[in-house]
């Protein structure tokens, strides 16, 4: 053990030493430059005083002054830490602390050669003129220096010649890694940014080319092979425009992360990828406004129900976030739960109060868990959602979309839950389906709640959530995998999609902005035709799929509604959150005889919705 505490503290002062050489000899290098700077403009200075009459100099005097100015710069500068290894080399950082020692120096320096100059044979114009030469002279050095060590950084010709879309701010950063990378795989030829006012700017010394009309001139120009897009608030609709273009003249397109991953630490300016089907039809930027959430989660017991569902298990992640006294996890997958846990708390333990087992079927459990647990804030995820499987089970959606959201909205007003939100679909806009008719009965039994306690009880409506268990992406994936074929049900078919952390972050909010009753209907842009999705996903995968319609399902739309035909889109408070006022349905008005009827019927959508439009008449 003595032997290895010696090898390894000899290992250390070597180390130590190494590093203190490299650093006497860079600093001492530096040092020595700005001696020399101040020798040649001392020296420059009494002879432009002399007009250029060398025999009119006092050189022992000259001397004197140059060994104390050069004495002078080698303390102030050491004080400054130019000398000490604080500054990176040649940075904004360390031109600036040059300027304040050089200036420094002249002061100390200049004071007693303006008052007494004159008896040391020295011009008092001397120091005056010299220290704006001298700092021209070492800032000049640092800059020489700079290039040349830059240029032995950037990467060779073997690297990709690489045009990066968007010169702000991640742009810059990224371009400036790249050029001082030796090692790195892409090699910056040029920028390409819409903003015309960009136009010949240059970042790290590569130019802004054009904007997005003017790629194909580009890259012609530059034999670029890579294109990067750096746009932090890009969307889906500019990053499929952009990256359609790219594909064309035959770039391969990467993407940066989302910010968000950036400054949350889970990825870097270096972690360039492939762009993904999810980022050209999910990326929509969200701005949150945070005051609005902590205002009601913060400091609360929050619980969720189908808190091992995908979104449930999102909305816990960033609920958790927001530092509530007891965050409630509720579902009656245990696997689910699990999974939940290890992801928020970093075990799946399943042994703390912060798991519930409970099926939102069972009034008496939740009357229990809620009069126990006395939550504050409720997010009702707990669903079932897969379209053609309620069709042909109609009772199940019946039983848990309908009478589950009643018992959970009961056990909240018993318990005196203040905030209740409810999580819909866009189904429930004009429904032509079962899920659809009973997401929108939910929604109506959340708004008769809230009349009947006065407590901020609303819904939340929005469309696909990309990623989620059994949705699209997932099966398609599966599907190309396994060689196809790919099954579409119509070649026009579109859908909304947003991903699952843009969609619960708008979802946080709503309940901090929404009023009581109110339906909030998320914005998810554009409506994308899934047979797009399908063809950018088997070409992606390079594989011969084929795609094969398969006629669209019982109750199905050809194209997904936000807002019903009633509703107004009214944007008070976000500009991607609509408000939208539902008629109330009281539980005791609730009916079981259309879905009966929906179970043993078959017609169009128009007799559909008119049947189940009755049967809400009833209600």
């Amino acid at each position: 053990m003595a032997l290895s505490s010696r090898l390894w503290s000899a290992a250390v002062r070597k180390q130590t030493e190494e590093r203190g050489e490299t650093l006497i000899g860079r600093f001492g290098s530096q040092f020595l430059l700005d001696a020399l700077a101040w020798t040649i403009a001392l020296f420059a200075a009494e002879i432009c005083r002399y007009e250029f009459n060398l025999g009119h100099i006092h050189w022992l005097p000259l001397i004197a002054l140059i060994l104390t100015t050069v004495v002078a710069q080698l303390l102030i500068g050491f004080g400054m830490w130019l000398y000490r290894g604080r500054f990176t080399f040649g940075s904004f950082n360390e031109v600036r602390a040059l300027a304040y020692t050089a200036l420094l120096v002249g002061f100390v320096v200049g004071l007693p050669v303006i008052l007494f100059g004159t008896a040391w044979s020295i011009p008092r114009s001397t120091m005056i003129v010299a220290v704006p030469f001298a700092l021209v002279l070492m800032a000049g050095a640092r800059y020489l220096k700079r290039l040349m060590v830059e240029r032995q950084t950037r990467p060779d010709e073997n690297a990709q010649p690489t045009l990066v879309y968007g010169a702000g701010y991640m742009g810059a950063v990224l371009v400036r890694r790249m050029v001082t990378d030796r090692f790195s795989a892409y090699r910056a030829v040029g920028f390409i940014d819409d903003d015309k006012r960009k136009r010949n700017l240059q970042l790290s010394g590569i130019p802004v080319l054009g904007t997005r009309k003017h790629l194909a001139q580009i890259v012609a120009k530059t034999g670029a092979r890579t294109l990067i897009i750096s746009i932090a608030r890009a969307d889906a609709s500019l990053l499929r425009t952009i990256t359609d273009a790219a594909v064309e003249l035959g770039l391969t397109v990467k993407v940066l992360p989302v910010l968000d991953e950036i400054l949350a630490g889970k990825s870097g300016l270096s972690d360039v990828r492939d762009i993904s089907i999810e980022d050209l039809i999910g990326r929509h930027p969200v701005e949150t406004d945070v005051s609005s959430i902590a205002g009601y989660v913060t400091g609360k017991r929050v619980l969720v129900t189908g808190a091992g569902g995908s979104i449930g298990s999102e909305l816990c992640r960033q609920i958790f976030k927001y530092g509530p006294a007891e965050l409630i996890m509720l579902d009656r997958d245990e696997t689910g739960l699990q999974t939940t846990e290890l992801s928020i708390f970093g075990h799946g333990l399943l042994n703390t109060k912060d798991v519930v087992l409970a099926d939102i079927r069972d009034p008496e459990a939740l009357a229990e868990i809620f009069t126990t647990r006395r939550p504050e804030v409720v997010f009702h995820t707990a669903a079932l959602k897969h379209l053609p499987m309620l069709e042909q089970y109609p009772d199940e959606a019946w039983k848990t979309n309908v009478l589950g959201t009643l018992n959970v909205l009961e056990a909240a007003r018993d318990a005196a839950v203040g905030t209740f939100v409810n999580i819909s679909t866009d189904k429930a806009a004009n429904p032509t389906s079962v899920l659809g008719h009973s997401k929108r009965v939910g929604e109506k039994l959340t708004a008769w709640m809230a009349q009947e306690t006065g407590m901020s009880y609303l819904s939340v409506r929005f469309g696909n959530v990309i990623g989620s268990r059994g949705s699209m992406l997932p099966t398609f994936k599966s599907l190309i995998e396994a060689g196809g074929p790919l099954t579409v049900t119509h070649p026009d078919v579109t859908r909304f999609f947003m991903t699952i952390p843009e969609a619960c972050q708008l979802v946080v909010q709503a309940g901090g902005i929404g009023d009581p009753g109110e339906v909030l209907i998320l914005d998810m842009g554009e409506p994308v035709r899934i047979l797009d999705i399908a063809q950018r996903m088997i070409a992606a995968s390079g594989k011969p799929i084929e795609i094969v319609y398969t006629g669209l399902r019982e109750g199905e739309k050809l194209n997904e509604e936000l807002m019903g035909f009633d509703e107004v889109d009214s944007r008070p408070r976000h500009p991607k959150i609509s408000h939208a006022k539902i008629p109330p349905m009281s539980a005791s008005r609730l009916d079981k005889e259309g879905w009966d009827y929906r179970l043993h019927t078959n017609g169009g959508d128009t007799a559909i919705i008119q049947r189940l439009s009755a049967t809400e008449a009833k209600a």
